[in-house]
């Protein structure tokens, strides 16, 4: 048998999706036996480390963003923290430098951290948006893609983390006219996987409503305060509130309200499978989740992410979910209609990833 390979894993920290679909990734490596060490710090880590015990985390410092509270300004004041960006690129690319002449890793996977890159080590990084949406037109965006592809090229591989042709979630964010060279399809990437165990028995209870908040603050605080709101004027329904907050504490909620800060794989995935209907941003991950489980949702993305924007009406055109923007928000006439909607089915294609993490594995050993 060849000697395990040690493989870094390093996800951005703007919030916890691009963690939770590492986790199959870090799993799969597990199981063929290799070493797996994490980068992360905060919830991330935390998260991590709730799923894996026994996983080695490096802390290695985010890129700590900053959001507007306002719809109008979020663009404006993500181009404001550019230079900082840069500085938190050229900075974990340097903190590789070192980490790389004490550990010698064989291979290193990136979701988004465009600094995990080195010269004499296989690199991939992982994307589900090679065509960044900036809201200011068409040019804006070709620059941006122009630029963008010079950061993802600096890589072996670049997983795009979609289904290539008509069946995607992504629409023209992973599917622009021309891709970079070093670009693979490797289908969805979900938390939820063979490993999670599901009770097949469970079944759906009609009456509960299962509400998964996430992303960055105060966005995430701001929507979960109204929905606190105004679930107190539907006292028939039940609903399961996961803050997403893994180093928050719990909260005095109205009585039809079960409130968890965070749930790992396991405990959310029994909570989908009892849920009728999902209350969620439109965030890639959170998307890809739903449909592993074969959830139907109401999708209200982040106001003024332009990305969640797009794919919220994406796939509400394409009638896999229900969407509506967060101001005009309405539960006593958004769930009856939200539940009203057959799910639709999309196909899975879970051997890519596999396919993809053992190619390659073949080019190390």
């Amino acid at each position: 048998m060849p000697a395990p390979l040690k493989i870094l894993i390093a996800p951005l920290d703007w919030c916890l999706g691009h963690t939770t679909r590492c986790l199959p990734i870090i799993r799969y490596l597990q199981s063929l036996g290799h070493q797996v060490i994490a980068a992360a710090e905060g919830a991330s880590a935390q998260l991590l480390i709730e799923n894996f015990p026994a996983l080695t985390v490096l802390p290695l410092s985010g890129y700590r963003i900053q959001y507007s509270k306002r719809k109008s300004m979020f663009t404006l004041k993500l181009l404001g923290q550019i230079p900082k960006i840069l500085k938190a690129i050229k900075r974990e690319h340097q903190w590789l430098q070192e980490q790389q002449a004490i550990h010698k890793f064989d291979a290193i996977i990136s979701d988004n951290r465009y600094g995990l890159y080195h010269t004499r080590v296989k690199n991939v990084i992982l994307t589900h948006q090679l065509q960044i949406q900036s809201g200011s037109g068409a040019f804006t965006d070709y620059v941006l893609r122009k630029l963008h592809y010079k950061l993802l090229q600096r890589f072996h591989q670049c997983w795009v983390v979609d289904v290539d042709g008509d069946n995607n979630l992504s629409g023209k964010l992973a599917h622009p006219s021309t891709l970079p060279y070093n670009a693979k399809y490797i289908g969805f990437l979900s938390q939820f996987d063979a490993h999670t165990k599901i009770d097949s028995s469970s079944s759906i209870d009609p009456y509960n409503i299962l509400i998964l908040l996430s992303g960055p603050e105060p966005m995430r605080g701001q929507l979960e305060t109204m929905l606190l709101q105004q679930v107190q004027e539907l006292p028939d329904m039940k609903f399961t509130l996961v803050a997403g907050t893994p180093l928050g504490t719990a909260k005095n909620v109205p009585d039809n309200v079960v409130y968890h800060t965070h749930l790992n794989a396991q405990s959310l995935a029994e909570a989908l499978q009892q849920a009728n209907l999902v209350i969620c941003r439109s965030g890639y991950s959170t998307l890809m989740d739903l449909v592993v489980m074969r959830k139907r949702a109401l999708l209200i993305p982040t106001p003024g992410q332009t990305e969640q924007e797009y794919l919220a009406q994406y796939l509400a055109d394409k009638e896999y979910f229900t969407f509506k923007q967060q101001h005009q928000l309405c539960l006593s006439k958004d769930l009856p209609m939200a539940l009203s909607q057959s799910y639709k089915e999309i196909a899975l294609d879970k051997s890519a990833m596999e396919l993809a993490v053992y190619n390659l594995l073949q080019q190390l050993v």
